[in-house]
Parts: C-alpha cells; structure tokens; sequence
C-alpha cells in the first residue's frame, strides 16, 4: 500500500467502487457488494487516515480529519456505500487537484527547463564540456549558435543574436558584441561569442530569478494568511457543531454530513492557487513579483511615483538636433566629434555617436586640446582653433552669442542642454542634446490611467525646465524637480496619507531610497542589477517600462480571480449547508460537490497562466478598475 502512487489508488478504488455500484441492488450479491465497499474505503481511506493522523500529532484538524471522522462514522452505522464513495471521490479530487495545481507551476517549470546544462569552457588553449556548477570565475567560455550562455558574463569575442526570453520575457533577439555583458539561460540563436565569466553558479542573474521566483510562491498574501487562520478556527468548531446537531437531532448521518459538506477545501486553496498563477505567469513574461502579498497589494495600488532619469528617459545623453550656421549639419557634427575625441563627458559621448551614425568612424584628432572644467574643451582642426562648451566659455574668450541668445533659451525651456560649437571669431553652430524620453513612455501613462492609477506623478533632481519638458510629452500632469533623495521619501510620504498605498517605479540604481521607502518599490530593467533585484518588490526584468501596465493588468486580474474563488466557495458551501439541514444532500452527493467545487476554483485560477497571450504584454486592454473577465 505505502508503495502505491496516488494514481494507482484512484484508479483501483474507483474499479471496485464501481463495481461494488453495479452490484449494490443485485439480489444475492450483497456480501460481495459489503466486501468490495469496505476494500474501496481501505484503499482511497488509508491515505486519507495517515495525513489525519499526522496532522493531529501537531495539533492540526484539517479536512483530512473530517473526513475520517465521517467515514469512520459511515462504516460504524452500516452506510458502506456512503463510506466508500466519499473516500474514493477525496481522493479523485485530491488526485486532480495535484495534477491541477501542477500545472499552475508550468511557467515556473518552463523556468527551469531553459536552465544551461553544460559549458564549453578554453582553458589551457584547449576547449572542455564541463557541467555550469564547475566553471570558475575568469574562465573564457565558449557558446556556438543554439547554445545557452552558462554564466553572466562580457563578451570578449565575436557577435551574436541572442534570445533573452528566459530573463526579460521578451523572445525578440538583441545583438551583443565586444564588451557588451549577457545573462545565463539566454540563448545564440547566430553568431557565437567567448564570454569572460564574471558571475557563476548561484551567482548568475537567472539562478538568482528563479530562487526569487520559488521564495516569492512561498510569501503569503494576507487574504491567504487570514483564510489559514479562519479554518484553523473553523475545522475544530465544525466538529462541535456536528457534535450538537447529533445531540439535538439524534441523527448521526446527518451530523456525519455536516462533517462532510463542511470540509473549508475550496475556500482555504482559493487564494493560494490564484497567487501562484499569478507569480508564474509575471515570470514567464519578464516580471518578477515577490510573492502573495506584493500581488496583492499591486492589484489594488492607486498611486504611482515615476523617477525621471532612466525611468521615463533612456537614461543616456543623445543629440536631439544639429542648427548649423554659416556651414552644413554634416560639417558641424564632424568637428564638434573630433574636439570631443579624448572626451569623457556624458554629452561629449552624445555627439561623438550622433556623427558616427551619420557619417560612419571619424577617425581624426584635435591638437592642442584643452579642456575647461564646467564649460567646454578648445582645440585645433587644420590649423583653425574651435571652441565648444556653454555660453560662460565663449564669454570668457570674447566670443558674442548675443544673436543666438533667444535659440539657445528656446531650447533650454524644452528641457535640451545647447552646445555651442564656434571659432575664435564667430559661432559656427549648436547642438541640443537630451536624455530622451522612452518611446511607451506616454502610452505606459496612459494605459495606467485606464487601469484605474488615479495619481501618477513624476520625481526628479533635475531643474523645473527639463522636468516640465518630460512632464508634457509623457502625458504626466504633476511633478516635483530639483529632489534630493530625502526629498522623494517625503513626498512619497505626504502621497501615502492622501491615498493610500503608493508604488514608486524608478531603474533601481539611484532611486533605492525611494524605492525601499515606498509602499511598493518597482525596479525597471533590474536584470543584473543587484540593488534592484534586492531593494524592489516588484521587478521589470527588461528594459521595456510599458510592461509596468502589464504587471498592474496582472495583478489586478490575480486579485480578481482571488475574489471569485473566495466568493464561489463561500456560495457553495452556503448552498451545501442548507441542503444538510433540508435533508437533501446525502454523505457521498456533499463529498462530489465539495470535489467539484475544488476543481473548479482551481481551473479558474489556471485562466491566469493564459493571462496576456492572445495579445503582446504591452497591448492587453484594460477595464475600469481591473481586468475584463473575457481577458482571463
């Protein structure tokens, strides 16, 4: 018996509760009929019994519990059909409900499954498959097309496509080259690469995910919590409310029913089952939830805090545009990137990748370069000295800007830093550089209106200009700028009183103050980043902000899902109790509904894996205060 799987239980019992059915009216058969009832009841009941018996050594009355309790009952009062149909159909439900529930884990197996299972490493000039546990910090490792890359590395050789779907969710391939760092569990779907190890074994940022993922399943949310703490209440009273209906009725079938059609099971799996769903599918498609409570209290967030920088923007100086004078765009470009060469400036960069894009590798270099700290750099080009910084360096060595004062100021009000590019005699030119903001940057503003956000603001130290720049394209109505990082706890603070639970979204790096001090902190583009995956309770794998909506969509969903399961057990175990006490439900008929009832607050939480796979994450349509039932 202790060697038989679940499986071949169900199935043994149910041949002979089967036939002990066929049997049970025949004449002459009635002994065979008792004997078969009585096997059934020993072989789905023996399992049932051990857990009852196990639970009670810690104290524990659960639904095991009842159940012997009322078969126990059954068989004593000569109801061997009772008794056997209701063991066998427990265990046909908790048969299915495992096999279920199973499935609600899938994304997290499908996690699993794209972990690397072997690396071919270069030592000593010669290449070796080795196991991913035994590559060692510094090793070269070498991956070939269809390969997954073993540990988190830079690329030191070669180029490839690669499929980063098992971090960010996102299947489209990314070009990585020379310098540029990948993550375990991606895979070369062309190209090939040798990769410095930088992170190995537990170390690697996919190992790291899905520990985070399992810790988050086990993080209960409180509606989880307070229904464990309900029918540990629940179970105990149930028995003494059997108890004094047998005292006042004298009818022991049906207290023993009671017991039956009493057992909590669809109510205490309602929330958890929802939850893990939930968790599963945020982390198939890129975003990592930290468990029960974080899901929930996603679902029901009504305010948003955005950081400005590498949150609404890139993150990354670029040049917006080129206004030439007196010489072309291209010609402008070309010496402002020459003077920037040796340049390690942020905007210096900017305008060193704007020419390249446009007029390929610039491969000239100034002469006599200096640079002055806070305004600019002066240097020479074919025997002409150029100049380019800010107004205070062209000032300061008698250069007259007064003619483009009111271009340079209509740029500054759009929130653009202006680089002026001249001679000793005149300006030959300004480039308006900014940080720009993200493409679904807007759309994301809007998509969290539509999902119920009813105050989303945005927190930055920059200046009112650039802030108010950023403000008006994201669609973003209020916004506080020139913040210290005490500052944004503050706000966030003066935000929680007037509505009550508030996320704050920011890149993890620079806003983990704010984050750690919010009511929720969402870290976007976290993979890889230690602060982030650590200080954050909600994580956005990839870069892409507009997955946000998407969380906010899912939890929403999560909790509401969570609610019909609760509500829908409750209705049937109401339903079931005024059947015991009109005398029309019967031990076995309460079991199958209570059976039934199970499963089908589990296969409503199953809907949820679906979530977001008819449509692209960042196009799944919201409704007014969570998500339309036809979405599950």
């Amino acid at each position: 018996m202790m060697k038989m799987t679940k499986g071949r239980i169900v199935l043994i019992s149910g041949i002979l509760a089967a036939a002990s059915f066929v049997l049970k009216e025949m004449i002459g058969y009635e002994k065979i009929t008792i004997f078969l009832m009585l096997a059934t009841t020993v072989i789905a009941g023996t399992p049932v019994f051990r857990k009852a018996i196990g639970a009670l050594r810690y104290r524990i009355v659960g639904i095991d519990a009842l159940v012997t309790i009322a078969v126990t009952g059954a068989v004593i009062i000569g109801e061997y059909w009772e008794a056997a149909a209701v063991t066998f159909l427990f265990m046909l439900g908790d048969y299915l409900e495992a096999r279920t529930i199973e499935k609600t884990r899938s994304s997290i197996k499908a996690l699993l499954d794209m972990a690397p299972d072997k690396a071919r490493v270069r030592r000593n000039g010669a290449e070796t498959e080795v196991d991913p546990e035994d590559v060692v910090k510094g090793d070269f490792v070498v991956v070939r097309p269809g390969e997954k890359i073993a540990v988190d590395g830079t690329v030191v050789e070669g180029s490839a496509y690669i499929n980063q779907a098992a971090i960010t969710g996102e299947s489209i391939p990314i070009s990585r080259t020379v310098d540029e760092t990948v993550f375990s569990g991606t895979v070369i779907e062309s190209g090939y690469l040798i990769v410095r190890a930088d992170r190995v074994g537990e170390d690697t940022t996919f190992a790291r995910i899905l520990q985070m993922v399992e810790d988050a399943q086990d993080k209960k949310a409180k509606t989880q919590k307070f229904l464990e703490k309900f029918s540990r209440y629940y179970t105990p009273a149930i028995i003494f409310l059997s108890i004094a209906l047998f005292l006042a009725t004298k009818d022991l079938v049906l207290a023993l029913t009671l017991l039956v059609i009493a057992c909590p099971g669809a109510l205490v799996i309602s929330a958890p089952v929802s939850i893990v769903a939930g968790i599963g599918n945020g982390a198939k498609h890129g975003v990592l939830v930290k468990g029960g409570e974080i899901m929930e209290k996603l679902g029901t967030v009504k305010a948003v805090a955005f950081d400005k920088t590498g949150t609404l923007t890139v993150g990354k100086p670029s040049v917006t545009r080129a206004e030439p004078v007196g010489m072309s765009e291209d010609e402008l470009l070309r010496i402002a990137a020459v003077g920037e060469s040796y340049s390690e400036h942020p905007l210096g960069k900017a305008i060193i990748s704007a020419a390249a894009k446009k007029l390929g590798r610039i491969s000239e270099t100034p002469e006599d370069a200096e640079f002055f700290s806070g305004h600019g750099l002066r240097f020479s080009l074919d025997g002409k000295t150029y100049f380019i910084g800010n107004r205070k360096l062209f000032t300061d060595n008698g250069i007259s800007v007064e003619r483009h004062e009111s271009y340079l100021q209509s740029e500054e009000k759009k929130g653009q830093t202006a680089v002026i590019v001249g001679t000793a005699e005149r300006v030959c030119g300004i480039i308006s550089i900014a940080d720009t903001v993200r493409p679904e940057a807007k759309a994301l503003i809007a998509d969290l209106e539509s999902r119920g956000i009813e105050k989303i603001v945005m927190l930055t130290g920059d200046n009112i200009r650039a802030a108010q720049a950023i403000a008006k394209e994201t669609g973003i109505r209020e916004f506080y700028s020139e913040l210290l990082p005490d500052d944004k706890v503050r706000i966030l603070s003066e935000l929680r009183e007037r509505y009550g639970s508030v996320a704050m979204v920011g890149d993890g790096v620079n806003d983990a103050p704010a984050l750690a001090s919010s009511d929720l902190g969402i870290a976007v583009g976290g993979a890889g980043k230690d602060i982030a995956m650590e200080t954050a309770d909600v994580v956005l794998l990839s870069a892409g902000i507009r997955k946000l909506s998407y969380a906010v969509g899912l939890s929403r969903a999560t909790v509401r899902n969570m609610k019909q399961n609760i509500t829908f057990a409750l209705l049937v175990a109401a339903f079931l109790l005024a059947g015991v006490l009109a005398k029309t439900v019967t031990l076995s008929f309460g079991m199958l509904v209570h059976e039934v009832s199970v499963l089908l607050v589990i296969l409503n939480a199953v809907r949820l894996l679906h979530y977001g796979e008819s449509k692209k994450p960042e196009d799944v349509p919201s409704a007014e205060g969570g998500i339309a039932f036809e979405e599950l």
